[in-house]
């Protein structure tokens, strides 16, 4: 089994002080010693979320929440080509936690929330800055969850036109959906740069929205046969493209 994963801010700032001793304290070491109950001898692996890591092992513990270990040199993980962004319709409940949970562990790179013209739920107030929180803090835990040690961004909540102007930068830019006559299976995609994927809500993209994100040059493609919830079609999609780009090699 993998080392598990343990959140430190800063992590290139991080003293480790004599001989390579760090001590891991707070929400995460209190995790590490109460929950996990690491015992001396046990690899750790420390990241800042953003690519940096370093390989530990626990040395000891102090009390409920301080996690002591040996820690050498802090690496970093080269960005990954090409990166993948997933624009996501905000759906319905919880979808949304798991739509985020999901696109995290295949090895999503970015998700952007979309208020889709058709979507049911609508971020909105207090309510939109609570459930922003939630697929943040989701992403991180299902980023240590499956050992990653560079975290999708989760962007603010966007606009149709804002959604759009991402679009136009993109190297590769699709949107999901049934009039694709091409599959996403079958269309060349490119090895380096920005991948944009858009996936839409469950009452689907508007027309309006289709002719938006066309004029922006993403044309719409098919994934498959069947019909995904908006909440797994952009795992099943990043899937497929993190496959054939060589990302999964």
């Amino acid at each position: 089994m993998t080392a598990p994963v343990f959140v430190v801010e800063n992590l290139e700032h991080v003293d480790a002080g004599d001989g390579g001793r760090y001590v891991l304290d707070g929400p995460e070491g209190r995790h590490a010693v109460s929950v996990k109950r690491l015992r001396p001898g046990e690899d750790v692996i420390l990241t800042d979320g953003a690519g940096r890591w370093a390989e530990c092992v626990v040395v000891g513990t102090e009390g409920k929440d301080r996690l002591i270990v040996h820690m050498d040199s802090v690496a970093e993980e080269p960005v990954p080509e090409p990166r993948i962004t997933v624009v996501q319709a905000l759906p319905k409940g919880d979808r949304g936690e798991l739509a985020v949970e999901t696109m995290t562990e295949v090895g999503v790179d970015a998700i952007v929330p979309w208020a889709a013209a058709r979507c049911i739920t609508q971020w909105k107030g207090e309510r939109g800055t609570k459930a922003l929180a939630k697929w943040r803090a989701t992403a991180r835990e299902a980023g240590k969850q499956s050992r990653r040690v560079r975290f999708p961004e989760v962007a603010d909540a966007a606009t149709s036109k804002q959604v759009a102007a991402l679009l136009a930068g993109a190297d590769f830019a699709a949107v999901l959906h049934e009039s694709g006559e091409e599959p996403l299976a079958a269309t060349e995609l490119p090895t380096e740069g920005e991948i944009v994927l858009v996936v839409g809500p469950e009452g689907g993209v508007s027309p309006e929205e289709l002719a938006l994100f066309a004029d922006a040059g993403a044309r719409a493609y098919r994934l498959g046969p069947t019909v995904l919830r908006t909440s797994t079609a952009g795992t099943a999609a990043a899937a497929l493209l993190l496959g054939r780009t060589g990302r999964w090699s």
